[in-house]
């Protein structure tokens, strides 16, 4: 995409970016009585499909529909659309493996319009053709196979599999010529990483779980992190004190949720500054990224309110927005 288009592109978004949820609508969302009140309010911003009554996650994956077909519509190439896919990629992995091994089907488990489709991934696992699959992938899908055909070993499934979207992400970032895929991969990889040490840490996992799971990932030493995580929760916390995520280690003195919250509004604040570059497909991805996060909020919003949370537990949870 040239120039001239990069700029139309972002005209565009800076229209979007206004129905944006801002942090003041989330924090109104937190106070108001129920779910129901909170789907009405977002109702009136559009969410959702006009004039229809909706369940939350109906609404919520109109949402998810519309900021895919926003991607689309605004010029992101197949490399970007590619790239963006690897966690749901993985998730159809992780899906596929486990329908295939219990003989079960669950159409529900699976993310739609993601290529390769359900049906291929299927296919791959149950003829053990792996070369159906991307070459990031076929690794990782022979030997999660085989973990839960032999061991019914879901969590080393799991384990398998998210190393592998993590190193596929890094990979990607590391080659990826726009800056913005570039921060927000080798950015999302980091965080995952230290969000595997603190909870493998808290549960007291090994040296050798932590060697299998951490993805190395530029500006973060996951040797380090690997032996500190195994050794105990304070010396993570050490660790990371030294670090360009230090804040991890404070959020996590307050609680799980606050932890989570830091983790995702690391990412966004990597984002951020894509704001301002109108010559490239930045503020576009951005954008997405944006909406994932705000759909994301109102979906812990919702599942909160639906479960009696207070309206303090509901603000520890909830993330910082983009605008």
């Amino acid at each position: 995409m040239g120039d001239l288009n990069y700029v139309y592109a972002v005209a565009r978004i800076r229209v979007k970016e206004k129905s944006l949820l801002s942090n003041a609508d989330v924090a109104q969302m937190c106070g108001m009585k129920d779910a129901d009140a909170v789907l009405g309010y977002l109702s009136e911003k559009g969410w959702g499909s006009a004039g229809e009554r909706q369940s939350a996650d109906q609404m919520l994956a109109a949402e998810e529909a519309k900021a895919a077909a926003a991607l689309r519509e605004l010029g992101a190439g197949k490399e970007i659309l590619e790239v963006l896919s690897l966690p749901q990629m993985y998730h159809n992995l992780k899906a596929g493996i486990k329908t295939t091994c219990t003989g079960t089907e669950n159409p529900k488990a699976f993310y739609k319009g993601v290529e390769p489709s359900e049906d291929t991934v299927t296919r791959s696992l149950t003829s053990k053709d792996f070369k159906l699959l991307p070459e990031h992938m076929r690794a990782a899908a022979e030997r999660a196979l085989e973990v839960m055909l032999r061991a019914r070993d879901g969590q080393m499934c799991d384990v398998i599999v998210d190393r592998a979207c993590l190193d596929a992400m890094a990979a990607a970032g590391e080659k990826s010529t726009h800056e913005i895929l570039r921060t927000y991969l080798l950015e999302q990889v980091a965080v995952a990483d230290i969000r595997t040490a603190v909870r493998g840490a808290k549960t007291g996992k090994s040296l050798a779980f932590f060697k299998e799971a951490l993805a190395p990932v530029r500006g973060l030493s996951v040797q380090k992190l690997a032996i500190a995580a195994a050794e105990s929760e304070k010396a993570l916390f050490d660790d990371l004190s030294g670090t360009a995520y230090a804040g991890a280690a404070e959020a996590i003195k307050v609680s799980p949720s606050a932890f989570e919250r830091w983790c995702d509004d690391k990412v966004m604040e990597s984002i951020r500054p894509q704001k301002r570059n109108a010559f490239s497909i930045g503020p576009v991805v951005a954008y997405y990224l944006a909406r994932q996060t705000e759909i994301r909020t109102a979906r812990i919003v919702l599942t909160a309110k639906a479960n009696g949370f207070s309206e303090e537990a509901i603000r520890e949870r909830v993330r910082e927005m983009y605008v």
